[in-house]
């Protein structure tokens, strides 16, 4: 009989196409899996891998059976998903995805309110960028992922949580010369530093600056925003920073922060998750939550 150990199995392998690392991503030894996937192949009386090795490659229809597996076990998590929904509202585990821009500056925050609301909830944090986030939302390894919106994916749905406006980013000693000049003009002629391929914050900061040309996207790709507060305090470029992030990353003494006078540029922060999933009650819970702690910080 066909497990839903050997799916997980096969499902990793299939998303990985190397034995060993679909083995470390199921805490098991290679040896291990591998007889759990020819175990699979003669229950199902079909060869689905091409082994190479140490990788594989997909037969046909293993390609056909991976797709299937990973529907199964997506199903066995609602059904999990469903059963938890019964031990009362955010309750037991919940795998949370967060991307790097928001982390750092809500999520201390998130925790000690989660906490206090909900003492029984077990919030697991995943923080990376936004398309592994919603790549393994939509596989059924997280269950909500709190990010920029909008997500485009059909299977997702999401809750608006707030608007979070940009901000222009300058050397202390150079505030003087921006506060008579169009903004949006100065910035096209400024070295804007950014985020490196992946972020969307970069995304963001270029859709609202409209600049497109090769030279400004290969100013910088740094890897965090304080190392980019860190160029900007020594001189070396512009930034568009979230408001959020400003009270962490900013020293004063060193960068000035100028506010769009009208129509500031923003990001709107919402929290996404599988339009199947059986847990939206917690989901709303845990955005009602975001909200009020906003709402609170601002007052």
């Amino acid at each position: 009989m066909v497990t839903l150990r050997q799916l997980r199995y096969f499902e990793a392998l299939a998303r990985m196409k190397h034995f060993g690392m679909a083995a470390s991503a199921c805490a098991v030894t290679q040896p291990a899996l591998s007889m759990q996937i020819k175990e699979l192949e003669r229950e199902l009386g079909v060869e689905l891998v091409e082994r190479r090795g140490n990788s594989v490659a997909l037969t046909h229809v293993g390609q056909e059976i991976a797709g299937r597996a990973e529907s199964i076990l997506n199903q066995v998590r609602e059904l999990s998903d469903c059963a938890r929904q019964h031990q009362g509202i955010l309750a037991g585990p919940l795998r949370l995805g967060i991307i790097p821009s928001i982390a750092p500056y809500l999520l201390p925050v998130i925790l000690t309110e989660a906490g206090r609301h909900y003492p029984s909830l077990d919030l697991q944090i995943r923080e990376t960028q936004t398309g592994a986030l919603v790549d393994e939302l939509i596989r059924g390894d997280l269950d909500a992922v709190l990010l920029a919106l909008p997500v485009q994916q059909p299977q997702l749905e999401a809750m608006e949580l707030f608007d979070d406006r940009f901000l222009i980013a300058v050397q202390s000693q150079s505030a003087r010369d921006w506060e008579a000049c169009d903004l949006r003009t100065r910035i096209g002629q400024e070295r804007l530093l950014l985020l490196e391929e992946g972020h969307c914050l970069r995304d963001q900061a270029l859709q609202y600056c409209h600049i497109a040309n090769m030279q400004a996207r290969k100013a910088l790709g740094a890897a965090s925003l304080t190392t980019i507060m860190q160029m900007v305090a020594a001189g070396h470029g512009i930034t568009l920073l979230p408001e959020l992030c400003a009270e962490a990353e900013v020293d004063r003494q060193r960068v000035a922060l100028i506010a769009f006078p009208e129509d500031p540029p923003m990001r709107t922060i919402g929290l996404a998750w599988r339009r199947t999933s059986s847990r939206k009650s917690d989901f709303a819970a845990l955005g009602h939550l975001i909200q009020n702690m906003r709402q609170s910080e601002a007052a």
